[in-house]
């Protein structure tokens, strides 16, 4: 004999479940059922971000529905074609043509729909010619990321007037960090951004996860790191270093600030009366740890 609810108790329950599931979605903010409807994934803060954006919430669409229509298929053969009684055979089927072609043909062509969007997106977001250089004139503004053992390092080229106003010798501005005081990354809103990552170290990665994306920093292939984006968001972001480079990986940490022209151009000429000219590649700043000990002690 089976165990069986009564019927006044399952619709008791079920008001419960409901009631209490009303109750929880009520008490979430505004901001909550954004994040709800976003599946917790930032907000993008790039003109590229929202592609990304949408071939990872359409993959994940696709992955659920494939799995709907499997389990589903699985638990109606179970049901539909279950042994009935100890005396009964089940017919044996060898071989079914059709769904052999069907099991075949559907996942090859879903790997090619999700390869085909996965390109697509990718070529947005890397523009990465066989030219470099040229692929840097095209932007706005050139950024060369260095990430060293732990801190990063900012090289700014072109676009601002106080950029341009520098010597082609000198046709560059820097700035920098450390563990203890986070470096910050300038951008202008609306302005394309042209990205080369350099390590000269051990392999970093850059990841700004308001960008929605992040591109490992290895050593001695500047060429192939390589990417541009589009700020489309003011703000300030938290940026970190996503591949396990050290000790002191964990912090790792830099902000991005996303402003205007004005603002921007402000700080260039705040970095070149520091002097912060030229490019800086990491030489001077591999071995700089100041603040370690102020934040848990020295190795």
């Amino acid at each position: 004999m089976g165990l069986e609810v009564p019927k006044r108790a399952r619709k008791l329950i079920i008001g419960v479940l409901a009631g209490s599931a009303v109750l929880f979605l009520s008490g979430c903010s505004v901001d909550e059922h954004n994040d709800v409807k976003r599946l917790a994934m930032p907000v993008p803060a790039t003109k590229e971000a929202q592609g990304m954006f949408d071939l990872w919430l359409w993959s994940w669409l696709a992955a659920i529905i494939t799995g709907v229509i499997v389990w589903g298929l699985i638990f109606y053969c179970v049901v539909r074609y279950r042994r009935r009684s100890e005396s009964e055979i089940p017919v044996q089927t060898r071989y079914n043509l059709p769904i052999e072609i069907f099991y075949t043909v559907a996942p090859v062509m879903m790997v090619i729909v999700f390869f085909f969007f996965t390109v697509q997106t990718q070529d947005d977001v890397l523009h990465a010619p066989k030219d470099l250089t040229a692929a840097n004139a095209k932007a706005d503004l050139n950024v060369t990321v260095v990430g060293q053992q732990w801190s990063w390092t900012f090289n700014y080229a072109k676009g601002s007037s106080v950029i341009d106003g520098l010597p082609a010798d000198k046709h560059a501005l820097w700035e920098s960090g450390t563990t203890a005081n986070r470096p910050t990354l300038w951008l202008v809103k609306g302005q394309s951004v042209s990205f080369d990552l350099f390590s000269p170290d051990v392999i970093h990665s850059f990841w700004v996860p308001a960008f929605l994306f992040k591109m490992d920093v290895v050593p001695g292939r500047q060429a192939q790191n390589h990417f541009t984006l589009t700020p489309d968001r003011s703000g300030t972001f938290d940026g970190r270093c996503a591949e396990l480079c050290g000790v002191y990986h964990s912090r790792m940490l830099f902000n991005v600030k996303v402003t205007d022209q004005a603002s921007f151009d402000q700080h260039m000429q705040e970095l070149k009366d520091k002097g912060n000219v030229g490019m800086n590649l990491g030489g001077s700043q591999v071995t700089t740890v100041a603040g370690l000990k102020s934040n848990g002690g020295e190795e």
